[in-house]
C-alpha cells in the first residue's frame, strides 16, 4: 500500500490530521471490467468524533480501519443514508412491516453467540454461497461483531417463541446508526426480512430521536446494492456533500 496525504479536509471546516494509505489495484467485486482501490486509515479506540467525521465524509468502518473507494476511473460507489424525518414507506414496505408485526425488536451489546453464528451461517450459505464470506468461521463472525473501535451494538428481532429471526450489527454515530451488516432467516421469503430490518431500524431511530441510518455504499449498476435506493429519504455522498435522491415512495 502506498501512503496518501496525511490530512483530509471535510466540508471546508473540519480537518482530520492522520495518515491514509491506498490499497493496491484489484478487480472490482461489484461491477465487471473495473478496477478497485481503497483509501484506508486506522481508527483510534474511543475516538468517536473522528469516526463520525470520517463517516460523514463517505468512509465506512471495518474492524479497526475506515475505508473509502478511491478507484482510478470510476465514481459509482456512493455512501448512502436514510434521512429518518423524510422517510415514508411505500405501500409494499408497509405490507412488509405488517407481515412482521409479530417480531419483537431489542437492542443488545455487540457480543457474538452460537445463536448468531447459526443464523449467519444459514444466511451466507443461502445468499452468498459463492463469495469469500462463505469461508467465514465462527471466530471470523465474532471478530466482525466484537472487534470495534467505537460504540457498536446489535438490533435483534425475535418471534413469539423467542427464536432469533434477524440481526443488524451497527455503529453508533452522533446523528444515528451506521448499519455494518445484517443477516436473517432466509427460509421465510414472504417476510422480506432484509427490507424489514432497514424499515424497523428507521422506526427505532425515530423512537430514540436520531436522524440518520447509514447504509453503506449504493452502487449504480450493481443489482446487489440497488436495494438501497428503494427507500424514500435516501441521501448520497458525492463530491464532498450529501445530496437528496429525488425519489418518492413507490406504489408497488
Amino acid at each position: 500500500m502506498s501512503k496518501a496525504n496525511q490530512s483530509f479536509l471535510r466540508n471546508d471546516w473540519s480537518q482530520i490530521e492522520r495518515v491514509f494509505y491506498m490499497t493496491a489495484p484489484a478487480p472490482c467485486p461489484y461491477l465487471p471490467h473495473r478496477t478497485e482501490r481503497k483509501l484506508i486509515t486506522a481508527l483510534d479506540f474511543g475516538d468517536e468524533e473522528s469516526f463520525d467525521q470520517l463517516s460523514w465524509s463517505g468512509f465506512r468502518r471495518s474492524h479497526e480501519i475506515a475505508y473509502r473507494p478511491a478507484c482510478p476511473s470510476c465514481n459509482a460507489c456512493k455512501s448512502a443514508r436514510i434521512d429518518v424525518a423524510r422517510h415514508r414507506p411505500s405501500r409494499t414496505q408497509a405490507k412488509i412491516m405488517r407481515r412482521n408485526a409479530d417480531l419483537s425488536r431489542s437492542v443488545q451489546p455487540a457480543r457474538c453467540s452460537t445463536e448468531h453464528w447459526t443464523l449467519f451461517d444459514g444466511y451466507i450459505r443461502n445468499r452468498h454461497g459463492d463469495s469469500e464470506m462463505a469461508l467465514m468461521t465462527p471466530d471470523d463472525l465474532r471478530m466482525m461483531i466484537e472487534q470495534t473501535t467505537v460504540e457498536s451494538g446489535l438490533l435483534e428481532w425475535r418471534d413469539a417463541e423467542g427464536s432469533l429471526r434477524a440481526c443488524m450489527l451497527y455503529d453508533v454515530m452522533a446523528d444515528g446508526f451506521s448499519a455494518v451488516y445484517s443477516f436473517f432467516d432466509t427460509e421465510d421469503t414472504r417476510r422480506s426480512l432484509g427490507t424489514f430490518c432497514i424499515l424497523d431500524a428507521v422506526e427505532h431511530l425515530a423512537d430514540v430521536g436520531l436522524s440518520k441510518l447509514y447504509l453503506g455504499y449504493w452502487i449504480e449498476g450493481s443489482t446487489t446494492m440497488d436495494y438501497k435506493n428503494r427507500f424514500s429519504g435516501v441521501e448520497v455522498h458525492d463530491k464532498g456533500q450529501w445530496l437528496s435522491v429525488a425519489s418518492e415512495p413507490g406504489t408497488s
